[in-house]
């Protein structure tokens, strides 16, 4: 089976500096692979997690007095459904509600040891998936693409652009 990319002409690359579009291309596919890359480190480790139980997880961590409403808020998703996935994080031991200390009818989500230990692994695991890859890159790419990242994170930043609104999530 052909691969569409064979069929660019050899001045595609030149303008792939020039043109956005096709810039954009060339970093889907190398996202693709990052993703598998992700994915494959949060899988490993026991009990699995989806990537939505790991983005909870990590919210919860990051915000010490986050609620459900909070969380579901944090997660763009609804209220019913933060609820059923805080379920499956609590009976699986990674999770726990308890009341909050200032209003007893609020309920209060922490992680538990146990699951610090499990967001520790999956970034330990994650962190050495991608220094195994960037060590096959030749020093000056490694330094190029760190560069550029840089410039990425920076640009999106910026109000207008890449405005998601779930992009508080990922700071």
């Amino acid at each position: 089976m052909r691969d569409e990319r064979d069929d660019r002409k050899p001045s595609d690359a030149a303008d792939a500096g020039r043109r956005p579009e096709a810039v954009a291309r060339q970093i889907a596919d190398a996202v693709e692979n990052l993703v598998t890359l992700w994915t494959a480190a949060a899988e490993a480790v026991s009990p699995r997690l989806s990537a939505y139980q790991l983005k909870a997880l990590r919210a919860v961590w990051h915000r010490s007095e986050l609620n459900l409403t909070a969380l579901a808020d944090t997660l763009g998703i609804a209220l019913p459904a933060a609820s059923r996935l805080c379920d499956r994080l609590e009976a699986a031991g990674l999770l726990e509600r308890t009341s909050h200390p200032r209003n007893r009818r609020e309920l209060q989500l922490r992680v538990t040891p146990h699951g610090r230990r499990v967001l520790l692994e999956v970034a330990e695991r994650r962190s050495r998936s991608l220094a195994t890859v960037l060590a096959a890159m030749p020093p000056a790419q490694r330094t190029s693409l760190e560069r550029g990242l840089h410039a990425f994170h920076e640009a999106r930043a910026r109000p207008g652009v890449g405005g998601d609104r779930h992009r508080r999530t990922q700071e």
